[in-house]
């Protein structure tokens, strides 16, 4: 034992680094190694060799192992020393920039959708988010029984005792900016409304809040079919595909008449949904032919003048084009989620006042 003592002790001190030090702990106390068969043998001595072989095979193994683990340690030092002899670094240097801020995905679709549809000559019309319920539901022809007008469905602000203002709601839709606008500017018109709408509903696509745009359009001589082409255009410049199909469905709005949901064709390969491809359909918002009332309520005359609308939602469409799961996730994540989907800071002005990409 003594002669497999010295010699391993001194192969362990001259092991170069920790691939030959591996080999030399295989072959010492390994399953196979030479210690290991020296315990093997203990079977064949008397029980008198045995009290003396076995402590000393034991003791003799524990400190080649101590040994491996000494010089184990002396190399990482030693390799340790080397990079700091060899490696600086200059701790007075400021650190790379790292820009902190991004534009929030709603923001950055909403920007995205502006530009589309201002080449197609439609502006950007804003309003109140507070508004009357005679913009939020009367003017677009939504009678006073309709369930969207119900308190578990909408908003309505508390009103003090004696005060007879009209009641106020957070608005349901950007649809009431349609009026105000028209009453403003009269026709032709051409605007999309984008902006924070509030419902009484939460799950995994639905919030309380949540972010609309919808689009107006009123001339003489205008019908579905440039609806149609509107959305087409729309769509194949936000997902990036040309030709992609849709599908106009029969349906009713209060507000337009013909109504129709329009679906976007889809499909779903390895729980991943693909726009553009497949036999599938997703629908993306609701749109129709302007009802005369809603005309007659923003002040124009509905035997001159007619028109196509359409709504959709930007939280949605971002999911779509993006791939988010949640639409909870908008509102309670943080810069890791971010860039997660690819918002990163961006470099461009936009028209929220930051950056865009």
């Amino acid at each position: 034992m003594d002669d497999l003592k010295a010699k391993y002790l001194g192969q362990i001190a001259d092991a170069p680094d920790e691939s030959a030090l591996e080999t030399i702990r295989v072959a010492a106390v390994g399953k196979k190694g030479e210690v290991a068969l020296k315990m093997r043998e203990l079977g064949k001595m008397t029980p008198e060799e045995r009290q003396t072989a076995g402590p000393a095979l034991n003791a003799l193994k524990d400190e080649i192992n101590s040994a491996i683990s000494a010089k184990k340690s002396g190399l990482a030092d030693a390799a340790l020393d080397e990079r700091l002899r060899t490696e600086w670094l200059d701790v007075t240097l400021p650190s790379r920039p790292r820009r902190q801020g991004t534009i929030h995905p709603v923001s950055q679709v909403t920007e995205e959708l502006t530009a589309i549809f201002a080449e197609m000559g439609f502006s950007v019309a804003e309003g109140p988010r507070i508004d009357t319920d005679w913009y939020n539901f009367d003017a677009l022809n939504i009678p006073g029984h309709h369930p969207a007008r119900a308190e578990m469905d909408t908003f309505y602000m508390h009103r003090e005792e004696g005060d007879n203002r009209p009641p106020h709601v957070l608005r349901t839709h950007t649809s009431p900016v349609q009026i105000r606008t028209m009453e403003e500017r009269g026709a032709p018109l051409r605007i999309i409304c984008p902006g924070g709408v509030y419902r009484a509903d939460y799950d995994q696509t639905h919030t309380p809040m949540f972010h609309q745009v919808e689009g107006l359009a009123i001339d003489k001589d205008i019908s579905m079919a440039n609806l149609k082409w509107v959305l087409e255009e729309f769509f194949s410049a936000f997902f990036e595909i040309d030709g992609i199909k849709t599908r106009f469905r029969a349906s009713h709005f209060p507000f337009t008449e013909p109504s129709a949901e329009v679906d976007i064709q889809c499909s779903w390969v390895d729980g991943q949904l693909r726009i553009g491809e497949g036999d599938g359909w997703m629908e993306v918002l609701g749109s129709g032919m302007v009802h005369p009332h809603v005309l007659r309520s923003g002040g124009v005359d509905p035997d001159v003048w007619q028109g196509f609308a359409f709504g959709m939602g930007i939280d949605r469409i971002a999911m779509l084009k993006y791939g988010i799961p949640d639409l909870r996730a908008f509102f309670d994540s943080d810069l890791r989620w971010l860039r997660h989907y690819g918002f990163a800071s961006l470099d461009t002005p936009t028209l929220h006042g930051g950056l865009s990409r």
